[in-house]
């Protein structure tokens, strides 16, 4: 019988009946690297072996035969996400894992995933009733980790990529008049944190940015306000954290009502400030606070805004729909596209275009209208 070359692969059945395919990868920092492949039969195991022969001759790194698809999700949060990703994004993508992909797809042997495995994980996850996005965000994490693997050398192909991600669905921004927004803003006078909810509707600032700023942040004489921090909580800790992205940390220049009720606020900071005495936390000096200058917590906020809005009768919003107010208000206004961007700290004008971009045909409707009424009888 002649000897097998190297890289031929040899099989043989061990004690317990089961046959094992051997095949010689070469030469690893001079130790010789070998895969073994199991089967419960020899046509089984010489199935396996041929595959890894094919694998090699098309220049792609075989799966090792045992690895599970949980094990190299586990190892792609512990060593790509958690060292290089804030807390709040590795919790996320630890929470995908853990509640929608290792249930499904831990436990199947890595070289063995095929598309069609993840693309009946996201119909199922589909017909569970989870939104297109939410889905969108679970194929994308596995497919980051897959990704992850082939750097790795684990697999020669990302199987989540020859998938059909579910159809978008966009929440579709509807645009907030004049009339509207005073309505608003008389349903939440009163309340202690209504100049909260006025400096939001003002700046379209984010919900975190607004509850991390602090009092230097505000030059009131110059009518600025810097975006520096956004508050989160972190396992149950409150952080001031870095904006995610450069067009986030900018300049916001108050208009007029905006500057009036943080005068106000000062004002009603001092006196908690001093009612609280000895309880008040010092280290924040955050402008809006508890009355023991404590953070405030985000759902806390968007509860007390909405129980505004319910006991006026008016529908129910979410606190993020202040910013969209904004937003739609300078569209209404004829404020540039690009200026509205740099207010809302977008990282490119294309986000904009794309969340307000079928509000602008409405308004450039009411602009070429205006512009019929200035020129009329002119000509």
């Amino acid at each position: 019988m002649r000897k097998r070359a190297a890289k031929e692969g040899s099989i043989f059945q061990r004690g317990d009946g089961r046959w094992v395919a051997s095949l010689q990868l070469g030469y690893v920092n001079g130790r010789r690297a070998r895969r073994h492949f199991y089967g419960a039969t020899q046509h089984e195991a010489l199935e396996k072996l041929e595959r890894a022969k094919g694998t090699m001759r098309a220049g792609l790194p075989i799966p090792p035969e045992r690895l599970r698809v949980g094990q190299v999700l586990d190892q792609w949060l512990a060593e790509a996400v958690k060292p290089k990703n804030r807390a709040s994004t590795y919790r996320r993508h630890a929470d995908i894992v853990r509640v929608h992909l290792k249930p499904s797809l831990g436990h199947t042997r890595l070289a063995q995933l095929t598309p069609g495995q993840v693309q009946a994980l996201i119909t199922a996850k589909l017909a569970e009733g989870l939104s297109p996005r939410t889905v969108a965000y679970i194929r994308g994490v596995l497919r980051t980790a897959l990704a992850r693997a082939m750097r790795w050398g684990y697999i020669g192909i990302n199987v989540a990529t020859l998938t059909d991600p579910p159809r978008a669905t966009h929440h579709q921004v509807e645009a907030l008049s004049i009339e509207q927004a005073r309505v608003m803003l008389a349903a939440v006078a009163g309340h202690r944190l209504s100049h909260l909810f006025v400096t939001a509707l003002a700046t379209g600032m984010r919900q975190g940015e607004l509850l991390g700023v602090r009092w230097q942040n505000i030059d009131l004489d110059a009518g600025t306000l810097r975006v520096s921090k956004s508050l989160q909580r972190i396992e149950g800790e409150y952080q001031l954290l870095e904006p995610k992205t450069a067009k986030s940390r900018r300049m916001v220049v108050l208009p007029e009502i905006a500057k009036d009720v943080l005068r106000e606020q000062r004002l009603r900071w001092v006196e908690e400030k001093l009612a609280a005495g000895s309880m008040w936390e010092e280290q924040w000096n955050l402008v809006f606070c508890s009355r023991t200058g404590h953070p405030l917590h985000g759902p806390t906020v968007t509860r007390a805004f909405q129980d505004q809005l319910a006991r006026a009768g008016l529908p129910r919003l979410r606190f993020h729909d202040l910013r969209h107010g904004a937003a739609t208000l300078l569209l209404a206004q004829g404020t540039p596209l690009k200026v509205v961007q740099e207010a809302l700290g977008h990282a490119t004008i294309s986000v904009t275009a794309d969340v307000y971009g079928h509000i602008l045909p409405e308004l450039q409707k009411d602009a070429a209208k205006r512009m019929d009424d200035a020129l009329r009888g002119a000509v």
